[in-house]
Formats: structure tokens, C-alpha cells, sequence
């Protein structure tokens, strides 16, 4: 039995939309620049939460954000889960936040500490981190690359013990 002949005219061009048909962590994945961040989610146990319902606002730190940290201190991280999980939770923020909707001021993380934005006709920046490419829509949330890994304030992480 064919089944292609069930399903209804026009349906293949309705995929060619521009709806999302990734949640935010395969959507950070096929993004390219996004991938240390997703690996660090996995590792810290939080694909199924950031696959979840939503929607979440992900200020993901690119490839070239990591590669800023002290030395050594991304394998820490991955080694302190609890601590790993605290620093990505406080780059998701509750909620649907386009660029144009992204205002001046705090939001509460899901880490349950404060992010500051900063908001300009031309820049938004999230505690300082400059957002180097917005709206990245995914199907629970949307997710805004940015050049630095942003912590809560009166953290650091540190580089491993040589």
C-alpha cells in the first residue's frame, strides 16, 4: 500500500516553512558554534529539562567563548556537576525573549540568580557578554549566541591546579 497518497496536498510545502523543528539542545547542536555549550548540558544531565515544554531563552556561549576560560577550567567543571549545572542554568532564562523583546535590566535565571542586559539600538549585551547572533528559534524556546561564558556575580571558575 502506498501511503504517500494519505497524506494531504501541500503538506511537504508546509515544511518548508520557517516553523523550528529542533528542540533548544539539537538546535544548539546544528548550529555549529554552539556545540561545547551542549556537551557541557548533556554532561551536567539537563537535555531532557532544556527538551522540555519551555519555553526557555538560552544565551549559549559560542566555541570561541569557551576557548577564553582560564585553562583547565572547563575540564573542572565537567568534573563538578553540581557546579556545571548551576553555571549553564544561569544561561537560560524562563520564557520566550526574541532580540526586539529582550529588555534593559535583570531576569532570574533558572540558577535562581540574576543576569543584567543591557540594550541598545544596535548591541545586547547579558553581564557584559555580547550577543554575536540572536533568534535562534527552536521549538521550545529560542536561544541567542553570545562571546563570553557569564556567571553570576562574585563567581569564577578557576583554572585546575597545576
Amino acid at each position: 500500500m502506498d501511503q504517500s497518497k494519505s497524506v494531504p496536498t501541500g503538506q511537504a510545502g508546509r515544511n518548508t516553512n520557517t516553523a523550528p523543528t529542533k528542540n533548544i539542545v539539537d538546535t544548539m547542536i546544528a548550529a555549529g558554534n554552539l556545540t561545547t555549550f551542549a556537551n557541557a548540558v548533556n554532561a551536567a544531565g539537563l537535555t531532557d529539562e532544556l527538551a522540555a515544554k519551555g519555553p526557555f531563552t538560552v544565551f549559549a556561549p559560542t566555541e570561541e567563548a569557551f576557548k577564553k576560560l582560564p585553562a583547565g577550567a572547563y575540564d573542572s567543571l565537567l568534573k563538578d556537576v553540581g557546579k556545571l549545572k548551576a553555571v549553564l542554568n544561569y544561561h537560560v532564562v524562563s520564557g520566550y525573549f526574541a532580540a526586539r523583546d529582550v529588555k534593559a535590566g535583570e531576569s532570574i535565571t533558572l540558577q535562581g540568580s540574576p543576569l543584567t542586559a543591557a540594550v541598545s539600538s544596535s548591541d545586547i549585551r547579558v553581564n557584559g557578554a555580547h550577543v554575536t547572533k540572536a533568534d535562534i528559534v527552536a521549538t521550545n524556546g529560542i536561544v541567542h549566541a553570545i562571546d563570553a561564558v557569564i556567571l553570576p556575580k562574585n563567581w569564577q571558575l578557576l583554572a585546575a591546579a597545576a
